[in-house]
């Protein structure tokens, strides 16, 4: 059976990104769980701040089509979220609306969040470790855009401090969620395959 297709990427395009950081951790769990990894960089995909009158006149940006078709691609999908007031940045969620807004050649509505697994993680240098971000994340994929969330979910508490020189994380329970985390996606990915 070949290997499950996972994407990873971080709500946060911040040099010195504590959940870059986690985001490149998780593409070496997920090649170790024998997953064919993509990890792209939301820097990569700029798109204006959605606004319905925008998209009535000119459509969906060409980016957004592209992170849309990169993520139908994929069979499953790792989001690193970092934590802005309790929820997740704008880049972020403003990448999602975009995303699903889009419809290509007759696709359903949310054809992005349809028939593949999600899972989350979060870095943050306060002692929650971004889960606050990871409940509206949560909330944002599966209620708003009907994405199948796994439970399994990575907090990395105190970032600052949680890795070591050669980016991987120094506290084993945390370094647990994440194999656990990245093992269950490949296993619900690969059914849906």
């Amino acid at each position: 059976m070949p290997a499950p297709k996972i994407l990873v990427f971080a709500g946060s395009i911040r040099t010195g990104s504590h959940n870059a950081r986690l985001a490149a951790l998780a593409v070496k769990e997920f090649t170790l769980a024998d997953a064919e990894v993509t990890l792209i960089s939301l820097a990569d995909y700029p798109l204006p701040l959605y606004e319905a009158d925008l998209e009535i006149k000119a459509g969906a940006p060409h980016n957004a089509v592209k992170l849309k078709q990169m993520m139908c691609a994929h069979h499953g999908v790792f989001i690193v979220s970092p934590e802005y007031n309790a929820s997740v940045t704008p880049l972020l969620k403003n990448a999602i609306d975009w995303v699903s807004r889009v419809r290509e050649r007759g696709d359903a509505p949310l054809a992005a969040y349809k028939g593949r697994a999600f899972a989350l993680g979060s870095a943050s240098p306060g002692p929650w470790g971004g889960t606050r971000s990871l409940l509206a994340l949560r909330q944002v994929l599966a209620v708003g855009c009907g994405a199948l969330v796994i439970a399994e979910q990575v907090a990395v508490p105190h970032a600052d401090k949680a890795f070591d020189d050669m980016d991987n994380l120094t506290d084993a329970r945390t370094t647990a969620a994440l194999k656990t985390a990245a093992q269950r996606l490949v296993d619900v990915a690969r059914l849906m395959m």
